[in-house]
């Protein structure tokens, strides 16, 4: 072998012994607890900084002022008698943010989020990645929830996400719900119907005061009683664990 074709046959070797190495499996993705971009957990309380009026007090029957609503709705909302103020068709998934309320968000396991409130005593279960189970409609409905993240930017390194996997930087949670029962947008019965799709996006941020916050926003689609989407949003300020909580049942509409 000549000395020039020493380092060639080198290569060959080099390269050999390199696609004889055995490809490593990909390991499962990470979880949803896992990739969270954002961490939702702890205690939130509702900052009620916009429509005041149809938040903490019942409106009067007949104010859907600003609800998109189509010849239908207004006249189920003008149906609402005052007596069935408290009812728990307020609370439905739709409308239960829009509430004075406190929120308290937690993992069950590394597949399902998990919102209480103490105002109308309600739970809402967000699942993530896997099938929905076959359920009776209910108020609160069944929720497909997914973290949403930003572009990766070119050459960037991956962050650690709040629950420990690699994710990128940024990023909200979106969530759809489907299968609810009829219920109110607001407490004086303007009305969402079982065809109703409710989809929300949750993000977090820092103030400039260093206070944490809780920004959702709520897209209401319901062709029987709208006659186009009905857009809100709701600001929650972060509270130490084990701040007050002050639970508060609904009641059932007369």
């Amino acid at each position: 072998m000549t000395a020039r074709a020493a380092p060639a046959v080198a290569l060959l070797a080099v390269a050999g012994l390199a696609c004889a190495q055995p490809t490593r499996a990909p390991g499962p993705p990470p979880s949803a607890r896992e990739a969270a971009p954002i961490d939702l957990t702890g205690q939130w309380v509702a900052i009620v900084n916009e429509d005041w009026r149809w938040r903490m007090v019942t409106p009067p029957k007949g104010d859907y002022a600003s609800v998109p609503l189509n010849d239908e709705g207004r006249r189920v909302a003008d149906q609402w008698d005052p007596s069935q103020d408290g009812a728990c068709e307020a609370y439905g998934a739709a409308a239960l943010l829009r509430m004075p309320t406190r929120l308290r968000i937690r993992w069950d396991g590394d597949e399902r989020l998990v919102i209480e409130t103490d105002a109308g005593r309600q739970t809402r279960n967000l699942e993530f990645g896997m099938p929905l189970p076959a359920a009776a409609r209910s108020l609160q409905g069944l929720s497909r929830a997914k973290w949403v993240l930003p572009p990766r930017p070119a050459g960037g390194p991956g962050l650690a996400g709040a629950g420990g996997g690699p994710v990128r930087a940024g990023g909200y949670l979106e969530v759809e719900t489907t299968n609810l029962t009829p219920g109110w947008l607001r407490r004086n019965g303007v009305p969402y119907s079982e065809d109703a799709v409710v989809t929300e996006y949750f993000a977090r941020f820092t103030a400039p005061d260093g206070s944490e916050w809780l920004m959702v926003t709520t897209i209401v689609d319901d062709p029987r009683y709208l006659t186009q989407r009905y857009i809100v949003s709701n600001h929650f300020r972060k509270e130490p664990e084990g701040g007050r909580w002050n639970p508060r049942p609904c009641g059932a509409s007369s």
